[in-house]
């Protein structure tokens, strides 16, 4: 537990407990208290804790090298550049060291292709609610004021709209002849676990091919299986030009890759962009051995397969819940929208139930588990979350935008 004379900046609002061991979708604390974790480090550990293949991995290459910076070839960068690049479809990888990182060089990329096309003041399109990180670039194209306010004056060039909502981008590309790009996450997870409609997908490819912008997908918390399928954009079919990819690939070691093909491939030159520990060779060999776990395993399908049970246990017990506005998600990326502010949910069902959840947006309680999940564990996340709904009474006031509606989805 964290002591009162913390030497720690107060950046996190943290839960009263540590802990100190794991194993699969487990973890106990300082106290030998067992835990069911049903967030995976917010889409992190998605092999689970201490897999043991990946920490025998980890522990080989501590004892050969950990860093050479990157004035030298790194053989594993290499490697793991290859496959990604087979996995994706694209051609170049960029490796940095996490999530932002990785779509500051996507934003990078962008505003390079605009200046190639002799745009002065390049502008990227991006969506309400999304989220790409907390520098201060990922922060201005991130649309969530809460997490903006107090770091403003934000970067120019971001031209906000309404998610899934294409005839908002038609309109865009009528009235702004400066933009260059789209970066849109095809589920966005810190947004409330929306999931992009394939059709509106669809039409963003076309419309990109159409005025020559970047198509540019956050993948950050969607890909690497979580969906039930490598990656989010794959439901619909299409390819993008660049994809930003982190969290799950490292299964808790830092890691981030931005990866690009057609002309975004060829767009940086040495000295343009850079990163002193991105694509170490301990980060980039635990990520290759992510990749063979999750192809040898069929971690995505297996997703599917979970997601599907986890949806549709969580509707059975809470369709009918009189506070429950929407279930939706895919694959095991879910979302439980309540009628009010709920973030004291994530104290009650770690006290109460030994779960790990997290509320975002206020009123969404997210559920991220790890792909390596059972059946049996599953279920016992729907019945812990059923037990806490239940027992916590929610009986503050309904806020006025979800008064009186409900919705109920299963996608």
């Amino acid at each position: 537990m964290q002591a009162a004379t913390s030497r720690l900046m107060r950046a996190y609002a943290r839960q009263p407990v540590s802990f100190v061991r794991g194993s699969g979708a487990r973890l106990w604390d300082e106290h030998g208290v067992e835990y069911l974790d049903a967030i995976a480090g917010v889409a992190v550990t998605s092999l689970g804790h201490a897999h043991p293949e990946i920490a025998a991995v980890i522990a080989q290459q501590a004892g050969l090298l950990l860093h050479t910076s990157n004035v030298f070839r790194i053989d594993w960068q290499e490697r793991l550049g290859e496959r990604l690049c087979a996995l994706t479809g694209m051609q170049k990888a960029f490796f940095c060291n996490s999530g932002a990182e990785a779509n500051e060089a996507a934003l990078k990329l962008a505003r390079l292709h605009g200046h190639r096309r002799q745009i002065a003041a390049p502008r990227i399109l991006v969506m309400e609610n999304g989220f790409h990180g907390r520098s201060i670039a990922t922060l201005s194209a991130s649309g969530n004021p809460s997490k903006q306010q107090g770091f403003e004056p934000l970067l120019p060039g971001f031209l906000r709209l309404p998610y899934d909502d294409i005839d908002a981008v038609r309109q865009a590309a009528a009235q702004s002849p400066d933009i260059v790009a789209v970066l849109v996450e095809p589920v966005q997870g810190e947004g409330g676990i929306r999931v992009a409609s394939t059709g509106y997908l669809r039409e963003l490819r076309a419309l990109c091919d159409q005025h020559g912008w970047l198509l540019m997908l956050d993948e950050i918390q969607a890909g690497l299986g979580r969906t039930g399928a490598w990656f989010g954009h794959r439901h619909a079919g299409i390819s993008p030009d660049v994809i930003t990819l982190a969290k799950a690939l490292g299964n808790g070691i830092p890691i981030g890759a931005c990866l690009a093909r057609g002309a975004a491939a060829d767009l940086f030159s040495p000295g343009q962009h850079g990163s002193t520990f991105g694509g170490n060779p301990l980060a980039c060999r635990v990520a290759c051995s992510v990749l063979d776990i999750m192809v040898r395993d069929k971690l995505p399908e297996r997703a599917a397969a979970l997601g599907g049970r986890l949806l549709a246990g969580l509707q059975e017990a809470l369709g009918a819940h009189p506070h429950v506005v929407a279930i939706r998600g895919q694959g095991l990326m879910v979302g439980i929208e309540l009628d009010r502010p709920c973030k004291e949910l994530v104290g009650r069902a770690l006290a109460e139930q030994r779960l790990l959840i997290t509320v975002t947006r206020d009123k969404v309680i997210r559920l991220l588990p790890p792909l390596i999940c059972d059946e049996a564990q599953i279920d016992d996340i729907v019945a812990r979350i059923t037990r806490l709904l239940t027992a916590s009474g929610l009986n503050a006031t309904a806020t006025p935008e979800t008064s009186g509606q409900r919705m109920h989805l299963h996608v």
